[in-house]
């Protein structure tokens, strides 16, 4: 039976929230991406989680809660996590830190920490407000692929497999949480860049924040979006700056910036019409669906240039894994 698309109305969130307290699946929309969600202290809820999305056991789940106070009810926070949590949330920073015994171990594969994050999306926190349960959240998509910024990309992929879908609209965001190991505070650790900047971080809590290598598939997975090749369409992808060659026939070619006056070409996609990076990583993952689904040989992207700062990083990132070798 096909998933039910359900608009964010009042009875709607009501039926949502008891279908999670009572251990089903429901794809949710967040600031950042959107989320299959599950009761997250019930493992079997959890691991349905796994099984939709084919996701391997050892790539742990972040945990969403409404505040600071749930938060500190399944992790343990130092003073410098909680200060991050005070100033960063709500928001798109996970921060990875020592569970407490509740949390199952299928949320954390295996592992004595959980990721964990409070939402800005004003449907997650009602949804989280109402169910009053934490709730583990991956992305809405089969394990690898493009993450869905939006209700119809969910359907697409999952439609078959989940039975609920709240309709938040597009993700203002568009990338995923950055995630921060502060087990250590002394020695933070960023495990994937994503909307909050490294140079934010180190700002706020005055030393270096360091990053952290990709593992290898088969080993466990710290937190999520570390897998060398993550994020990726089905489609070959091809990391290439602008350039007068002339791409091979059966080749989409992703853009960063629409020229002023440039008409539509085919086989050309843009990601922002004025090069701004807040719109460029809102538009990415539904830029690179359209261009998979077009029947292509390759996709060529053109990489931001280093030193960009903000969401570059991030944005980088997910395409460089999106590139890497199958």
């Amino acid at each position: 039976m096909p998933a039910r698309v359900h608009a964010p109305t009042p009875a709607n969130l009501r039926r949502l929230a008891a279908a999670l307290r009572q251990g089903e699946l429901v794809a949710i929309p967040t600031e950042t991406v959107y989320g299959l969600a599950a009761h997250a202290l019930d493992a079997k809820a959890c691991r349905a989680i796994f099984r939709a999305k084919r996701r391997p056991a050892n790539d742990p789940l972040i945990v969403h809660v409404l505040d600071l106070s749930h938060a500190e009810e399944l992790a343990e926070f130092n003073p410098a996590a909680r200060r991050l949590a005070r100033h960063f949330w709500p928001g798109p920073l996970t921060l990875v830190l020592p569970k407490k015994p509740c949390v199952p171990s299928i949320v954390t594969s295996g592992g004595p920490t959980v990721a964990i994050r409070v939402p800005a999306h004003p449907l997650a926190r009602r949804l989280l407000r109402l169910a009053k349960i934490p709730l583990a959240a991956p992305s809405a998509n089969l394990f690898g692929y493009i993450s869905p910024t939006t209700a119809a990309h969910v359907h697409e992929g999952l439609g078959s497999r989940i039975p609920h879908i709240l309709d938040g609209g597009a993700c203002a965001v568009g990338v995923e949480s950055t995630v921060l190991d502060m087990t250590n505070p002394r020695q933070p650790r960023v495990l994937r860049p994503g909307a909050v900047a490294v140079a934010e971080l180190e700002n706020f809590l005055g030393v270096k924040v360091h990053g952290a290598k990709a593992r290898g598939a088969r080993s466990r997975q710290l937190a999520p979006g570390m897998l060398e090749r993550h994020y990726s369409p089905r489609t070959p992808l091809v990391l290439r700056p602008p350039t007068s060659q002339t791409p091979p026939a059966g080749t989409a070619i992703v853009w960063l910036r629409k020229p002023p006056g440039q008409k539509s070409m085919k086989d050309i996609f843009w990601l922002s019409r004025r090069g701004a990076l807040a719109e460029i990583a809102r538009n990415l993952y539904a830029v690179l669906r359209q261009a998979d689904t077009g029947g292509y040989r390759q996709i060529w992207v053109e990489p931001l240039p280093d030193g960009a700062g903000g969401l570059a990083a991030a944005i980088n990132d997910r395409l460089r894994r999106a590139a890497a070798k199958r």
